[in-house]
């Protein structure tokens, strides 16, 4: 009968569990015990691509073989499993679902192989826990409805996310704009003072004396009046100064455009992809 040191050795030498069809299932992932006795009630098959599925096999009813964990139930058997998280804790709902889908596949290859009932000890409501959890998995998979028409090769180990192929994603970049403010304009109008000089002709009158001898035309003005007298005459002079006059006059209109100028930016920027690979035997 197994017992927990014989399961931990399988767990520290890395051994397989083998169906009872002979088939290796995976290997082994985590030991799980009864909080209340210590006994070994499940173990963890490692299964998957590099082994990133676990699914839980009841400890009942499995003998080691060497560095082999060979239990009753067949490799689909297994990987069909209800999905458990393992992470170090079943809860009562999870192990009476385990519990519930091992026991029928039980009966059904108890009463194949030696016709005998192979009845499980159901012990639902104890805790049970284990070590350092490794990968969590999804919900159960209900293989009824597989689309037998398309001959699919193989089928889902990962979770129901998936269907009999691999859907690879990788990542696009879509670079768009936004317009934002960058800088501010703005017209201001402001007051200098500078000098003009300009140049324009002035005209002055001068006093001229002229002298005329005394001919017979004019002898008569000569002789009108006293002959000897004083007299003074004079004459008005005239003359032309600049006057200055300052008018404000437009000039011109100035405003505010824009004219709009096209750049070429180079954005570098990361993006993931998904690559698929095979693992095993690909042999054609």
């Amino acid at each position: 009968m197994l017992n927990r040191e014989n399961l931990e050795n399988l767990l520290t030498k890395g051994g397989h569990v083998v169906g009872s069809d002979g088939t290796k299932i995976g290997s082994v992932g985590q030991l799980y015990a009864d909080d209340d006795t210590g006994e070994p009630t499940w173990v963890t098959v490692k299964t998957g691509l590099f082994g990133t599925s676990e699914s839980f096999v009841p400890v009942e009813g499995a003998h080691n073989q060497g560095e082999d964990l060979v239990v009753p139930f067949t490799k689909e058997h297994v990987k069909d499993a209800p999905r458990v998280d393992a992470d170090g804790h079943l809860t009562p709902e999870e192990e009476d679902r385990l519990y519930t889908y091992y026991d029928r596949g039980a009966r059904t290859y108890t009463e194949a192989q030696s016709g005998t009932a192979g009845d499980v000890d159901r012990q639902g409501d104890a805790d049970l826990n284990a070590g350092t959890p490794t990968a969590g998995l999804g919900g159960g998979r209900d293989t009824s409805d597989r689309d037998t028409t398309r001959g699919a090769v193989g089928h889902d180990t990962s979770g129901p996310t998936t269907d009999d192929a691999m859907t690879r994603s990788e990542e696009q970049l879509h670079v768009g704009k936004e317009r934002e403010a960058s800088g501010r304009a703005r017209l201001r109008k402001y007051v200098t003072t500078e000098n003009v000089t300009k140049t324009i002709p002035v005209e002055r009158e001068e006093v001229r004396i002229e002298r005329e001898p005394i001919t017979d035309a004019n002898r008569g003005a000569a002789h009108d009046g006293p002959a000897i007298s004083e007299e003074e005459h004079e004459v008005v002079l005239h003359e032309e100064r600049p006057v200055v006059e300052k008018e404000a006059v437009p000039v011109e209109r100035v405003r505010l455009d824009k004219d709009v100028v096209r750049d070429d930016v180079t954005v570098n920027e990361e993006v993931r992809k998904e690559n698929i690979e095979t693992d095993g035997d690909t042999r054609r």
